[in-house]
């Protein structure tokens, strides 16, 4: 999908709204992915198309588009994370009852990540639960991984493979194998 013709070229409503179309599922669940809030990914996936657009003459074309949206989608969160006030709020939140059941996109997101490998998945370290997401669910190629956690190509093989093997462990240990 080409949405720039040129480097000073801005991007239209149009092409926001078809890019939001074709990648927001994605940055929608990799946003709820990293911060485990529904209301969080909401903001921070919302907060990544308000930067995609206006910020799209930055974009070089070196990555495929949904990689440089999961880029954002990965620093809207570190800012998220990093805030004081979310901080304060979050602990505030969380300190209290839950008082709404869930919402149906959080009944579906308990439902897919059920499965037996996904919950070993999730049990890992965050860096290593993030690398095989990013690989398995997203399908990023090895440079696209090293481009958006700012690793070298070296460093994300060796992460992705330390990952899988924790996960390997994760379910030998979780049929009782030696």
């Amino acid at each position: 999908m080409s949405i720039v013709t040129n480097k000073t070229a801005t991007m239209t409503a149009g092409a926001l709204q078809t890019l939001m179309e074709n990648y927001g599922d994605d940055v929608w669940n990799y946003a709820y992915y990293l911060a485990r809030s529904r209301s969080a990914a909401d903001d921070i996936a919302q907060e990544t198309f308000i930067r995609a657009f206006k910020y799209m003459n930055t974009f070089r074309g070196e990555a495929a588009v949904r990689t440089w949206l999961l880029q954002i989608t990965r620093n809207r969160w570190l800012s998220y994370r990093s805030s004081s006030f979310i901080r304060r709020v979050t602990l505030q939140e969380s300190a209290g009852r839950k008082l709404f059941s869930p919402s149906a996109e959080e009944v579906y997101m308990q439902q897919s990540l059920s499965s037996e490998v996904w919950k070993i998945v999730l049990q890992l370290p965050r860096k290593h639960r993030e690398v095989l997401m990013l690989y398995a669910h997203y399908g990023l190629s090895m440079e696209e991984l090293a481009g958006l956690l700012d690793i070298s190509l070296p460093a994300a093989k060796s992460r992705l493979h330390r990952a899988r093997q924790k996960a390997k462990e994760g379910w030998e240990k979780e049929l009782g194998e030696p």
